[in-house]
């Protein structure tokens, strides 16, 4: 079969080990709105891809993209338009206090910088992030992300905390003093910091927490880590990379979710629909302390082309109301994932945040013991099933709903009736 023959083809040339989704693997060759075609012509509704954020090939992006192609592409040692244009409608979109942009090309690189940043205008080292989390795949950002441990290990100047997952707290624990135990987790890293000489110089937080599975966590618990960290001379870094440009359906920003606003905020995935375009967006005097002792210039972060499709993303979030859409349709979702869970004892929660849902699998509810067989052949059956989902967590039971902004309730009815379906097969 030529798939057969275009994954030995890739085995020869990335190796066996370069992840693919699914057991059988996809080969997709077309994409418009939230649909993708494979090979042989078989439409899936895409219900993970957050980087297509407007929806694949979207008209308005590719005139863009292709228009400004045409004109003129530089690096951005020049002045621009559309670099000036793209910045000033991106920062208008952020708390008030966070005004200066630094333009890269990939989630990774944003990681990276927001991170030099700190550390160079605290003058501290340490950083503080979460038990299971996935920030990047640099040596430096590697080094932090706990949930793939690779060769570089972590960081000796990085300390971990748990956040507090209220589906998993034991029965009559409440969710508010939980969150006040586990945000005090953030004083015993600090410490642990100070007793090896160390400083923090940040918390970094996705803010929805995907890797973690999406938990809802308890009001006051982000509030109250930033400011232990804030107190002990660090800083907060959003990681908006997953959640941001309005997937949360209640603001364009992950971190609006929380009384607390970031000093410095992570951008990638979605920024560019597909294009590399990823930024730092700071507050002034960080960005102006740094680059007055760093030259921070990227050749191709910021380029006019990927301005230019970032605003066209941006015009098309505002124009087509994507942000309510979010908002709307995934109530609508988790309205569905509620009925469908008084059938299936399998579903133990839905939760999430918009268009970012989460499903956690268990084999009893009484227990809650995690279904992580179960959530791969979900994974699978729904792929069978002609929609595209994924799964998360620390203990990857918790299947991962993130499609393109415009889907509609339509789709989320037809997600609904795919995972019907597969779970009765189970």
């Amino acid at each position: 079969m030529p798939d057969d023959a275009l994954l030995q083809r890739r085995h020869r040339l990335l190796g066996t080990q370069a992840p693919l989704f699914y057991e059988r693997p996809l080969h997709l060759v077309r994409g418009e709105g939230v649909w993708v075609w494979d090979g042989d012509g078989r439409r899936y509704l895409d219900a993970y891809n957050n980087v297509p954020h407007v929806g694949h090939c979207h008209p308005h992006v590719v005139e863009a993209l292709c228009a400004q192609a045409k004109t003129l592409n530089t690096s951005t040692r020049y002045l621009d338009e559309q670099i000036l244009g793209y910045g000033e409608q991106l920062t208008a979109t952020f708390d008030e206090s966070l005004v200066r942009l630094a333009l890269c090309c990939s989630g990774t690189e944003a990681i990276e910088l927001a991170l030099r940043i700190a550390r160079a205008c605290t003058g501290n080292d340490g950083v503080i992030v979460t038990d299971f989390c996935y920030h990047g795949n640099s040596s430096t950002v590697a080094a932090l992300s706990t949930a793939f441990l690779g060769p570089e290990g972590i960081d000796p100047r990085v300390r971990t905390i748990t956040v507090p997952e209220p589906y998993r707290l034991r029965d009559g624990v409440d969710p508010d003093e939980a969150a006040m135990a586990y945000a005090a987790d953030v004083a015993t890293a600090i410490s642990s910091l100070a007793e090896a000489g160390l400083k923090p110089a940040a918390i970094l937080f996705d803010t929805v927490f995907a890797t973690e599975g999406v938990p809802t966590v308890p009001q006051g618990y982000v509030e109250k880590a930033v400011a232990l960290v804030r107190e002990a001379g660090g800083l907060y870094i959003a990681d908006e990379v997953q959640p941001g440009f309005g997937r949360t359906g209640t603001g364009m920003w992950g971190y609006q979710l929380y009384d607390a606003v970031p000093d410095l905020v992570t951008l990638g995935k979605p920024m560019g629909n597909g294009h590399p375009l990823a930024g730092v967006v700071a507050r002034a005097k960080l960005i102006d302390d740094f680059t007055q002792r760093a030259m921070y210039f990227n050749t191709f972060g910021g380029n006019p082309v990927a301005c230019a499709v970032g605003r066209a993303v941006l015009e098309v979030i505002q124009r087509e109301g994507l942000v309510e859409n979010a908002g709307v349709v995934g109530a609508h979702l988790q309205e569905g994932l509620r009925t469908l869970g008084q059938k299936h004892a399998m579903i133990g929660e839905g939760r999430g945040h918009g268009l970012f849902v989460a499903v956690e699998l268990v084999t009893d509810r009484a227990s809650r013991a995690p279904a992580t067989a179960e959530a791969k052949a979900v994974v699978n059956g729904m792929l069978e099933r002609g929609v595209l989902i994924s799964r998360t967590g620390r203990h990857d039971n918790v299947l991962k709903v993130r499609p393109p902004m415009p889907f509609g309730k339509e789709h989320a009815d037809q997600l609904l009736a795919a995972l019907d379906d597969t779970l009765a097969a189970l």
